[in-house]
């Protein structure tokens, strides 16, 4: 890369999470599997008024499935610094149709090539903890022992620890086990971008992420997981033989090994923001009130190790007289600007 980013741009991407967030919180509770159109074109809109020449690493899938924000699509000015850039406009798409918690919008940039791709990979089988327990984990041994060393690293006992897993069949030994184990589990359907934030914070409640989840994801969290200091271990977990036929025909024997957040992001020039949507551990969600709809966000910058909150105002009818954002429900019908070259 010609030129390290030397100003926060996680202060830049805030604005864009700001945004997806305002338009996907219409959506919520709609039951339309689409809810996350609005927010994808806002988020799109935004990125292009960042001043960086980057490229989606992590998107909304590939050119052709997804009409904009697709792996491999350029955002931004056109101008230095070169970055990845990985995206989720809505980090929980079921959740935000149904009206439920913990619901994000987060962007994620790093240098140039340093993000890891996951290809083919879809599913990865996840470990996160924080700092103090970074050394402590090791994915080759069983949740049993892993959380008999988390344990020790924290100077607790088992029965001590919250663990988060994703609410799925896959995962019914896992819970049995941990449980097993003396650990309390706490169980969500989608989200765990927000639960492996929390599991690398202390004091946020949630002590471990366990189980599998997307990939790409993966990429998401470490970006975050980095900036905070914590420890994150994952190993592709393709879910059925077409998968796993893919993934090896890409990666052949290096399918089972172990990546740490430091091979997912290789890079601590790394930036991270997240907007809640609806209410959530991480953050709350919008809300509408006759002062303004307000916003809560989190950013972070890895080379400083900074995490601010930040709260947000926003006077919609003042903003609207000159995005294209219509923050009533829908884009206008301004076409999407191409980025603009340097």
């Amino acid at each position: 890369m010609s030129e390290r980013p030397q100003r926060n741009l996680a202060l830049d991407l805030v604005r864009v999470t700001e945004s997806a967030a305002l338009a996907g919180a219409r959506q919520m509770g709609l039951g339309d599997k689409q809810v996350a159109r609005a927010a994808v074109d806002a988020m799109r809109l935004m990125l292009q008024t960042v001043e960086m020449d980057g490229v989606i690493v992590i998107g909304e899938g590939e050119k052709g499935d997804a009409r904009v924000l697709y792996n491999g699509e350029s955002v931004g000015t056109g101008r230095p610094p070169a970055v990845d850039v990985a995206v989720d406009p809505v980090e929980g798409t079921s959740l935000l149709a149904l009206g439920r918690s913990d619901v994000i919008s987060v962007v994620a940039l790093a240098e140039r090539w340093s993000m890891w791709n996951p290809g083919p990979s879809l599913y990865a089988d996840k470990l996160v903890v924080r700092r103090a327990a970074r050394d402590a984990i090791d994915l080759r041994r069983s949740p049993t022992d892993n959380l008999r060393a988390i344990a020790s690293a924290l100077h607790c006992q088992p029965r001590d620890l919250t663990v988060f897993v994703l609410e799925k069949p896959r995962h019914e030994g896992l819970i049995r086990e941990i449980r097993e184990a003396g650990a309390r589990v706490t169980l969500h359907t989608e989200g765990d971008v927000a639960f492996a934030i929390l599991a690398a914070t202390p004091g946020s409640g949630v002590d471990v992420l366990m189980g599998i989840g997307g990939a790409p994801e993966a990429v998401i969290a470490a970006s975050a997981v980095r900036a905070l200091g914590g420890g994150m271990q994952i190993r592709r977990a393709p879910q059925g033989d077409k998968e796993r036929e893919r993934v090896q025909a890409a990666v052949g024997p290096s399918i089972d090994e172990i990546l740490t957040d430091a091979d997912l992001i290789r890079s601590d020039d790394v930036f991270f923001a997240a907007t809640g949507i609806t209410d959530g551990s991480l953050v709350r969600g919008v809300r509408y009130g006759p002062e303004g709809v307000t916003t809560e966000s989190i950013v972070m910058r890895g080379r400083s190790g900074t995490v601010r909150y930040i709260r947000a105002v926003h006077q919609l009818d003042r903003l609207m007289k000159f995005s294209q954002v219509d923050y009533g429900g829908n884009l206008r019908t301004a076409p999407l600007p191409e980025r603009t070259s340097g």
